[in-house]
C-alpha cells in the first residue's frame, strides 16, 4: 500500500461517506413552518449545515479508514496469501 493508494482510498470512502451524511436532518421550508422564498425549489433545504456534514463525514471516514489501513498493513484477512503472484 502506498501513499497514492491510500489516498485514492480515503477520498472514495469520504465521497461514500458525505453522500450519507448529506441527507440528514434536512428540512424543507414547508416542513420548518416557513413560505419559500420566489425563484427557490420548493424541496430546496432551509438550513442544509454544509460545514458541519463536512466534519462530520472526515470524521466518520478518517475511522474507516484507520480501520482499512490496521486491516491491509497487518493483512488480517490473509488477502497477501490469495492475491500472491507467482505461487
Amino acid at each position: 500500500m502506498t501513499w497514492f493508494n491510500n489516498s485514492i482510498a480515503f477520498v472514495i470512502i469520504y465521497m461514500v461517506v458525505l453522500f450519507c451524511v448529506l441527507p440528514i436532518g434536512v428540512q424543507t421550508a414547508e416542513e420548518a413552518g416557513q413560505k419559500p422564498e420566489p425563484g427557490h425549489a420548493t424541496s430546496a433545504p432551509v438550513n442544509p449545515r454544509l460545514g458541519f456534514k463536512f466534519l462530520l463525514a472526515f470524521a466518520i471516514s478518517a475511522v474507516l479508514f484507520g480501520v482499512y489501513y490496521v486491516v491491509g498493513y497487518y493483512d488480517l484477512l490473509g488477502l497477501g496469501e490469495l492475491f500472491a503472484r507467482g505461487a
